[in-house]
Parts: C-alpha cells; structure tokens; sequence
C-alpha cells in the first residue's frame, strides 16, 4: 500500500554504544526519507562516538570502535541530518522511546537545534505492539512474510520497519492511512519531552512524572520551589528535557508580561 502523505515521512534507525538516551552515542545512523509522490532518499552512515563502544553492544550490532576510526563524528554530520529531516515527519521501531530522544540529545550537543514541534511520529513497534505484541524480527515475518537479514544493522531495520507499516496498512481495516492518526495510534502516553519526564495531564497540561512532584503541574513547581529548575538543569537528565523544562518556565515568565 502506497502511504499517504502530505509532507515527506523519514523513517530512521539508529546504532549506538548503549540504551541510556543521555549518555550514549549514535554508531550508525539510516534514513529512508520518502516523499508524497511516493519517491525514496536514502543515507547510510557510520559514526565515530568518540567514546568505547561495549562489547555487548558491539556483539548486538556488530560494529567495533575499530571500524569507526576513519568515520566521521555525529557533530560532523549533524547539519546534513538535520537538512535531510527538515519539514518532514518521522518514524521507527521504538523511535518514540528511544531513536528519537537520544537523535535529539545528539543533535543538541552538536549544537543543532532540534524540535518535534509541526512534526508526527509514528512509531510502527507501538502499533505492532497493540496489534500483534512481537519484536521487529518477528513483524517482518509476521507482516512481511521475509526473514531479517542483518538485523541490527541500521540500514536494514530501517528498510524493514518501512515495508512492515505498508504492510500493517494492508492488513488493518481500522488503521487509517493518515500519519496524524498513525502518530496518535502509536503513542502511549502524550509526553513533554522525549524521555518522559514530562508528561500532559488531562488538561494537557506539563506535569512531572518522577521524584517528589510526581504528578504536580510543571508550572506550580517552577512558582513553588525554582530552586528545582536548575536543580535538573544541573542533574544528569537528557539535554532535551532540559530543553522543554526552559521553554516551559520562559513561556510562564512572557505570559506574566502581558
């Protein structure tokens, strides 16, 4: 089945050193960016983390701080990531919770802004999940009725994850092929940031979602106690909270402008 798009979806997927959004680096990154007309762009590259690279992640991946010397950094790549993803939604297997936050934390500290505002997502393991709960080797066959060859390997998770949402589109009579309602089917729970410390309430509205002030709106706690503010933006937290956490109390300082 042909999407239907209004704007080019990039599906992507990434390798990296490990599963921490905050302090883990992008080994291999590919991109599969398709147009409304159905036409494909395709970018395969391998990453220097500049960090070790677990063997565990390794023997998952395959890729070795070896095989990286001679690649280049995320930082010198940042730029024609972002140029390529530009106006465009996106989509991935578990790119919600995990490909999409730890892109955005690299971007960011490559210094290249990065925001899912005006953006879909559409994260084709949720609507998998719902629909048949299997890992992505297992939907490829499922949808697909192939084997994965190479799995973990960027470029072919990546292919895989685009023909099995063609595919879940085939089969699904109730799943609308619209990428505003595929990005609603996939999401779990409507998130502030990309890691989920920041979630909206019902009101949708900014609330914590760990620590003391679970539950608490963001924008009581900033009033209440703005010690806390630069408390995570000292703290170990993703760049990207950090990020919507500043936007959050800036837009709570203008409106007490006007």
């Amino acid at each position: 089945m042909q999407l239907k798009l209004t704007k080019p979806l990039v599906f992507f997927d990434l390798e990296t050193t490990g599963i921490n959004i905050a302090s883990d680096r992008i080994v291999e990154i590919s991109i599969l960016k398709v147009a409304p007309d159905g036409t494909e762009e395709t970018y395969t590259q391998r990453v220097n983390p500049i960090v070790e690279i677990p063997k565990e992640a390794s023997d998952i991946h395959g890729i070795t701080n070896e095989d990286l010397l001679n690649e280049p950094t995320f930082k010198e790549i940042a730029q024609k990531v972002s140029d390529l993803i530009k106006g465009c939604d996106l989509a991935g297997f578990n790119s919600n919770r995990f490909d999409i936050p730890l892109l955005a934390e690299e971007m960011l500290r490559a210094d290249v802004d990065f925001s899912m505002k005006n953006r879909l997502s559409v994260d084709v393991q949720t609507i998998f999940h719902k629909k048949e709960q299997r890992t992505l080797s297992a939907g490829y066959q499922f949808y697909c009725d192939k084997s994965l060859e190479n799995a973990h390997s960027a470029e072919a998770d990546t292919l895989a994850t685009y023909e099995i949402l063609k595919a879940q589109l085939d089969k699904y009579d109730d799943l609308e092929n619209n990428i505003k309602l595929l990005s609603e089917f996939s999401i779990q729970r409507k998130r502030a940031d990309f890691a989920g410390f920041l979630l909206f309430d019902d009101q949708d509205e900014e609330i914590f979602s760990f620590g003391k002030y679970k539950g608490r709106k963001v924008t009581d706690i900033l009033q209440e106690n703005p010690g806390y503010y630069a408390w995570i933006q000292n703290a170990d937290f993703p760049l990207y909270t950090k990020k919507v956490l500043t936007e959050i109390k800036l837009r709570g300082f203008n409106n007490k402008l006007f």
